[in-house]
């Protein structure tokens, strides 16, 4: 761990200025759950008993230690994510927020975003998040029929999750929810009607995540031994196509791979991550990119989560593993990550960043397939392209 960091100067002039341009954000990971889901890789556990004053002391050391290597700057989001941040109780959301106000400067308009599990929602509860600060709320839907929740393994009916969304749009202005497709026995015509009824609901944002089957997970144990059968990628890209046919439509189209808002509705805390901006991670298992000096720095900490509550009462962070970025590492991250948003990367910086020459020919091809555009310096992966984002990735940089 080192040093003293550059202010928040904003200007664009160099890659740490294109960096602290994109925003700084601030990610707190809450990693207690009621259940483990079957298809759930994130770092989750159950746990009957959690020692409450215990981690809210140690989140806020975590805060104030990462906030005297990244003095001047001004906090533009926070996400408590998770597990499942909305059995945190209202003080422990309230006390970091209160904290990184003071280690920091909080932007007056700064988003403030919950992730929520229906079975874990409570009108008081959500009342005193708001009270704490809190002013958008992300949802775990991942279904609207009992059968397929079932078949996920959530702990919540279909109704359950509508009055959930509903005590939440009476709470929040800002609600976002999540649904999963190609499901087990989804059919196109499924979704479709499925992300009609969801898009009815929507206030100004939907995530809509491909069912992955990760190795490690209940579901990838039983999809090895041939006991779980998933729609082919062909079904599953006709439903990621006509996910982006039926949200445009609505008015809701893709601004990332994966989610989709009106305008001026996009999740800002991710727009920092997809932008390559900075980003503090804190509590166990969080990721971090930060601008120290004249290095970018990737951190990483404990994953465990008594392990980490240890570390964390000896050195402050929890921290794993920080590790320099190279510059070449860099221009190859950022692309992967402005390369998912509709808006695409800009080469100028790309280049700024160390990024090695791309063939105008790798790029024409890519045109030529409809995977890809190019607006000046900007470089736009199609709504194709995106995709099969990894394929146009390794052909632009081969």
């Amino acid at each position: 761990m080192s040093g003293a960091v550059a202010v928040a100067d904003r200007s664009a002039g160099s890659w740490s200025g294109a960096a602290l341009q994109a925003g700084f954000g601030v990610y707190v990971h809450w990693p207690f759950c009621a259940a483990k889901c079957p298809y759930c890789d994130f770092n989750s556990h159950v746990r009957r008993d959690v020692d409450q004053d215990r981690w809210r002391a140690a989140l806020v050391r975590a805060l104030e230690v990462e906030a005297a290597r990244t003095p001047g700057r001004t906090v533009d989001s926070i996400f408590f994510g998770g597990g499942t941040p909305s059995l945190m109780p209202p003080e422990t959301v309230a006390a970091v927020i209160e904290t990184i106000g003071q280690v920091w400067t909080l932007a007056p308009d700064a988003e403030v975003t919950l992730e929520a599990n229906p079975t874990s929602v409570e009108a008081g509860r959500f009342r005193g998040y708001a009270e704490a600060g809190v002013n958008r709320v992300s949802m775990g839907v991942q279904a609207l029929n009992d059968r397929d929740l079932k078949a996920l393994g959530r702990m919540h009916t279909a109704a359950e999750a509508r009055a959930a969304f509903d005590i939440a749009r009476g709470v929040f202005d800002r609600v976002s929810f999540d649904l999963i497709y190609a499901r087990m026995g989804q059919t196109v015509a499924d979704w479709r009607d499925e992300l009609a009824e969801a898009l009815a609901m929507a206030v100004d944002h939907l995530s809509l995540y491909q069912l992955t089957i990760e190795a490690g997970t209940r579901f990838g144990d039983l999809y090895d031994l041939g006991k779980l059968t998933v729609p082919t990628d062909d079904a599953a890209a006709a439903m990621y196509e006509v996910t982006q046919e039926v949200c445009e439509a609505a008015g809701m189209p893709a601004y990332e791979i994966s989610n989709h808002a009106r305008a001026g509705a996009e999740s800002r805390h991710n727009l920092i991550y997809w932008r390559y901006g900075d980003y503090v991670g804190v509590g166990p298992g969080a990721h971090g990119r930060l601008t120290l000096g004249d290095r970018r720095v990737a951190t990483e900490t404990i994953l465990a989560p008594e392990a980490w509550l240890d570390a964390a009462d000896r050195d402050g962070t929890g921290l794993a593993v920080e590790t320099t970025v190279a510059s070449e590492d860099q221009a190859t991250e950022y692309l992967l990550m402005c390369l998912r948003l509709r808006e695409g990367a800009d080469l100028n910086r790309y280049r700024a960043l160390g990024g090695p020459a791309i063939d105008p020919a790798r790029i024409a091809g890519l045109e030529q397939d409809g995977l890809l555009l190019q607006d000046g310096p900007r470089l736009i992966a199609t709504a194709r392209g995106r995709i099969v984002l990894n394929a146009v990735l390794a052909s632009l940089l081969a």
